[in-house]
């Protein structure tokens, strides 16, 4: 007969989880209590008059078409920063992970650039790009290639991309490698003796096996696009040229530290808080019945 291990203290589980439950109240909800409330105000931008105006905020905001193109600039980046970060991310792992001479100096190079801050890495890609004073870029010019991202849009837009991306790739890399060590070769050894070419194996083995990581950096790499990458941007174009960089986050910081425009400022950071939500739960909602674990 199994006897059943009771803890007598009642009050220990409680202490052990109150620090992270004031943490989460005080960085979490307290925020985003303040923000539903400042959402529904309009303020003077120091402070000196508040008048409670409703729902106003936000249909100023879903009804300017420079939001709506900042919408579709956001969604574009964040597909964009997704695909590319975790499928490069997916294809070091892989070839890290074969048995090849120096392996372990390949994978330790490739997860330094995660120690990288975003503000730091947007510098080094500025200094690399800029069409002045960039290596690359001046060689793109002298290559007839008339590269500009501080006048051209796409130029921009394709920078802070390949920024934002690189900056997560190696986290990604990170998660695929532990998932590819994790797989046993015995299940590689007999889909090999059964005849499955090297690609088969990866598709119909590898990969599956894999969803459960794959899932998970796919839900941590969309609310990166969305949330983290305000540091490049601000770094590279700071919005520009002519909004074409301009994401969510950003503008939430145009409006209310440049613009002092206090409630529609906090009107697009509930709305940005809901996309990401939505889009959450839509991954969990379709997606993740893909997963196999």
């Amino acid at each position: 007969m199994r006897r059943r291990t009771i803890f007598p203290n009642k009050v220990l589980p409680y202490a052990l989880l109150a620090p992270q439950l004031a943490v989460t109240v005080v960085f979490f909800f307290w925020p985003a209590a303040q923000a539903i409330v400042q959402s529904m105000l309009r303020q003077d931008p120091f402070g000196l008059s508040t008048a409670f105006v409703g729902l106003e905020n936000f249909v100023t905001v879903l009804t300017d078409p420079f939001y709506l193109q900042t919408l579709r600039v956001t969604f574009v980046f964040s597909a964009a920063v997704v695909l590319l970060a975790m499928a490069t991310g997916l294809l070091l792992a892989t070839t890290a992970d074969k048995e090849i001479r120096g392996a372990s100096v390949y994978k330790t190079l490739l997860i330094w650039p995660y120690a990288i801050a975003p503000a730091v890495s947007a510098s080094l890609w500025l200094f690399i790009f800029h069409p002045t004073i960039g290596i690359v870029g001046r060689a793109l010019i002298r290559h007839g290639i008339p590269w500009d991202y501080t006048l051209n849009g796409t130029h921009a837009l394709v920078l802070v991309i390949l920024a934002a991306a690189w900056n997560r790739v190696a986290y990604n890399f990170i998660f695929f490698l532990a998932g590819l060590q994790s797989i046993p070769r015995s299940v590689l050894e007999a889909a090999a003796v059964d005849g499955a070419t090297s690609r088969q194996r990866f598709w119909r083995v590898v990969f599956p096996l894999l969803s459960p990581t794959t899932f998970f950096l796919l839900v941590v790499n969309v609310i990166y696009a969305f949330f983290d990458t305000f540091g490049i941007v601000h770094a590279l174009t700071r919005g520009g040229p002519g909004k074409a960089t301009e994401t969510l986050i950003y503008k939430v910081y145009v409006d209310g530290v440049i613009n002092l425009d206090l409630g529609g400022s906090s009107a697009q950071s509930v709305i940005l808080l809901l996309v990401v939500i939505a889009l959450t739960a839509l991954q969990f909602r379709y997606i993740e019945r893909r997963v196999a674990y």
